[in-house]
């Protein structure tokens, strides 16, 4: 039975990870420090004899006396509110944290998958984005916590990778939702879910005509596992849905799925924030035979339906 580490596994994402570790056969090590993860994501999880939960800040030294067979680094704030509310930890969860996480890896011969993001490529200049595109980011911008210690750790795995031969691949996340999501996260889809559910005006920033595609989660863990138990060292793949929004179009459709009178509220847009965003696929879909399966219009429902039975 092999052993995984998620780090950031009561977040969103890396609790639906840590599900489906569980679910093929592994024993979870989940670590959170909880800056943004919430012990509800997992309490479920504590009846399986193969889950194990430890509080840890991963920018902290690590000690593990298991081996680890594969390690899955997700700790890190994400979203726009709190990565600026916590810059600071944010830039050491991934940078001291990539750090120690590949000691640790290097120590125990574990496999490694760090969790990078499309914020990597800016405010982009090519469409879509593409593994090879370098970015336009702005590095000492409001985003840059996040944006540049995210670049911090990609390049931390590559050199381990060219350094000590350490089996690392690298994944860059682009817009994800589904269930768990937090109510106030901030991102665009839990603002609009829960602002059309209470029929208060949905707030769009500029002039809407911006873009993101939006990957459903399910679909996104699934090439999560590809990427690891498939991927080869030192690879870069994004993970995505190249189905492309502006930010009225999905408003529109929110407030269609969810049967609203909401209106729309246009605010100033956020410093550096990127006028569009959408993955190429292509390597992963060739070299993985990866692609999302699951529509926006389903899974937005499956999210509106969770969002609507939790918030009652």
């Amino acid at each position: 039975m092999p052993t995984s580490l998620v780090t950031g596994g009561a977040g969103f994402i890396g609790s639906h990870l840590c599900e489906k570790l569980l679910a093929e056969g592994h024993k979870v090590i989940c670590m959170d420090s909880l800056i943004t993860g919430k012990t509800k994501n997992i309490n479920h999880l504590h009846n399986d004899n193969n889950f194990t939960y430890i509080k840890h800040d991963v920018s902290k030294p690590l000690e593990l006396r298991e081996d680890i067979d594969y390690m899955f680094h997700f700790a890190s704030p994400a979203s726009p509110i709190d990565y600026q509310e916590e810059p600071v930890k944010t830039i050491l969860s991934n940078s001291y944290g990539t750090f120690n996480l590949l000691t640790l890896a290097k120590q125990k011969g574990s496999k490694l998958l760090l969790a990078s993001t499309s914020e990597v490529y800016g405010d982009p200049l090519v469409h879509p984005q593409p593994e090879t595109y370098w970015g336009n980011v702005n590095p000492t911008g409001v985003r840059s916590c996040y944006d540049e210690s995210k670049r911090v750790a990609e390049a931390m795995v590559m050199a381990f990778v060219r350094r000590y031969g350490t089996d690392a691949r690298i994944i860059r996340i682009f817009n994800t939702y589904g269930e768990r999501m937090r109510f106030d996260d901030g991102r665009v889809i839990p603002n609009f879910i829960t602002q059309c559910i209470k029929n208060e005006p949905i707030t769009i920033y500029g002039d809407g005509k911006q873009t993101r595609s939006i990957c459903y989660v399910g679909d996104l863990v699934e090439g999560i596992s590809k990427v690891m138990f498939s991927g080869k060292k030192g690879e870069v793949f994004n993970l995505g849905n190249p189905a492309e929004y502006t930010m009225i179009k999905l408003a529109e459709e929110i407030k269609r799925l969810t049967g609203s009178s909401s209106e729309f509220v246009f605010k100033p847009l956020p410093a550096d924030d990127p006028m569009q965003r959408r993955p190429d696929i292509t390597k992963i879909k060739r070299e993985l035979g990866w692609e999302p399966k699951v529509t926006p219009e389903e899974g937005l429902k499956r999210t509106i339906d969770w969002f609507r039975k939790t918030m009652q």
